[in-house]
């Protein structure tokens, strides 16, 4: 399967699915450039990451590898960004003990996490909540053509520089 489709079920309310070659749902949040980001402004191809905390272990790892490959995606004429509930302080406080060279962006409603089917059920030592759901989505002239759910850090940031490796 080339894709995992995505969506948000009952217990969180609409329920959206995103597929490749469909229209990325526009958004706006604030980001650690302390402007506003909006999807539908962006001239390039963009990598979003979803991850769940700031200064978490997987989190950090994961974006700490999308870091170190910055210059690799930029070469590909695409832009990186993270998305979590963090708040903007969190995340630039995050971004500087980092140094992560890219934006992070500010989703404290959640609101494009349930756009993009992020937000749902998870379950951790026995306990279900709901939270964001570790995933990337490529996103090139408005349209998806890329989606990673239910990522595992390790290695995933080169999956998808490989990805656009082979398929420029």
């Amino acid at each position: 399967m080339d894709y995992l489709p995505m969506s948000i079920g009952k217990d969180c309310g609409k329920k959206m699915k995103i597929k490749p070659n469909k229209k990325a749902p526009n958004f706006k949040l604030p980001s650690t450039s302390l402007k506003t980001f909006e999807l539908s402004k962006s001239k390039n191809g963009l990598v979003i990451y979803f991850y769940p905390k700031d200064n978490t272990p997987g989190c950090t790892v994961e974006t700490i590898d999308f870091s170190k490959l910055y210059r690799k995606f930029k070469n590909f004429k695409y832009e990186v960004v993270g998305i979590s509930k963090d708040s903007i302080k969190s995340h630039l406080g995050f971004k500087k003990k980092y140094k992560v060279p890219f934006q992070l962006l500010s989703d404290e409603n959640v609101r494009v996490q349930k756009k993009y089917g992020v937000w749902g059920k998870k379950s951790f030592m026995g306990n279900k909540f709901m939270g964001t759901i570790r995933s990337t989505v490529i996103v090139n002239k408005g349209k998806i053509l890329k989606i990673w759910s239910n990522v595992r850090v390790k290695g995933h940031a080169q999956e998808v520089l490989a990805f656009l490796k082979t398929n420029k």
